[in-house]
């Protein structure tokens, strides 16, 4: 019924806007204010916005906090992005689940209620299932790693097979080494037997816990830490700055690196809307994207201490783990999903042939 509610409200809104870009998913459209963020752009690169322009606002959900990595990065590249476009478009980022969960701000984009969200990736393998390949266990070896796969341009084919969607995913944004948090330090999957551990909305994320030797409980990020204080969950898995943003700490105070997950947020957006815009602006989105997800790699090195501290300051303890025994126990996930289609199969070859 929430979701519903929220869907009509927000269509409500959007229905008495201005529709953006001749067919795309509506986006109100108002007189130029200055952008809401500090970002930085090339004084060469940009347009200097003109005096009375329309500048249609792109709504964007996001679940986390106005301190997050994410939030910094998308903050900036919506300034970019509205001084590059001379003041036609700007990003509108709603934080802490503001337009609903993930899951259903995944599904306002779709429906064109929205623009655009960062939502898991788990979310959209339900619509492809080779996006499972992107969050298999130990697909990584190192952030560098990963941030090679996110630029290299090795995602572009699986991240334009979702256009058929409803919508387009812009950019992989990494969401840092995920763990296992809970009442006890973690050091074997025998530890973790019996204990139901929240997990992200996705089968593939469900098996691998179940392999780590827990039981996988998917719930919606925003219950959490009211469920692991009432029982019923026993605990979670994400990475410190998330644990420490929500304070998860203060109910599950040990924080084992597992580092069983590097999977990354996707940057998604309406295809409509998209499409809508000119060529130039299209490419500019684009550009910036890419632009800004090298730049949230930095942001999350940049808070990843303080986030630590936060929590150790609070009484939370970071356990070393040896990640042999897990990383053996889930080898029958990875290869149940590479084994589905070609497609998986040689995306998770060309992830683990750039780890060198």
């Amino acid at each position: 019924m929430m979701k519903k509610a929220l869907t009509l409200v927000l269509a409500g809104v959007t229905a008495l806007s201005l529709t953006a870009c001749g067919g795309g998913a509506s986006a109100s459209a108002t007189t130029a204010p200055a952008p809401a963020a500090g970002g930085e752009t090339k004084d060469d690169e940009a347009k200097a916005p003109e005096k009375d322009v329309k500048t249609t606002t792109l709504k964007l959900a996001f679940n986390q906090s106005e301190k997050h990595p994410q939030y910094l990065a998308l903050s900036e590249m919506s300034d970019a992005f509205y001084e590059a476009t001379g003041g036609a478009y700007r990003i509108e980022i709603s934080p802490n689940e503001l337009l609903g969960s993930q899951k259903d701000a995944f599904e306002l984009v779709q429906s064109g209620t929205i623009q655009m969200a960062m939502v898991a990736n788990s979310i959209v393998e339900n619509v492809n299932p080779d996006f499972a390949v992107l969050g298999l266990p130990y697909a990584y070896d190192s952030v560098e790693h990963q941030k090679k796969v996110f630029t290299s341009g090795a995602l572009d084919d699986i991240f334009a097979s979702t256009e058929a969607n409803n919508f387009s995913v812009m950019a992989a944004f990494t969401a840092g080494a995920r763990c296992i948090y809970t009442d006890k330090p973690v050091q074997t999957p025998a530890d973790l037997k019996g204990y139901k551990i929240r997990v992200m909305e996705s089968q593939t994320c469900i098996a691998m816990l179940d392999a780590m030797g827990g039981v996988g409980t998917p719930m919606a990020q925003g219950e959490v830490y009211t469920a692991i204080q009432q029982g019923v969950i026993n605990g979670g898995e994400n990475n410190e700055i998330t644990y420490a943003d929500l304070k998860h700490y203060e109910v599950a105070p040990y924080f084992s690196y597992t580092r069983h997950l590097m999977i990354p947020d996707l940057l998604v957006m309406n295809t409509a809307t998209l499409k809508g815009m000119s060529e130039e602006d299209q490419q500019t989105l684009k550009d910036l994207c890419k632009e800004y997800t090298e730049r949230e790699f930095q942001l999350w090195d940049e808070n990843l201490e303080g986030a630590k501290k936060t929590a150790e300051e609070a009484g939370a303890q970071f356990i070393d783990v040896d990640i042999a025994p897990f990383q053996e126990a889930c080898q029958p996930v990875i290869d149940n999903v590479t084994s589905k289609s070609e497609g998986a199969k040689a995306l998770y070859e060309e992830i683990r042939s750039l780890a060198n």
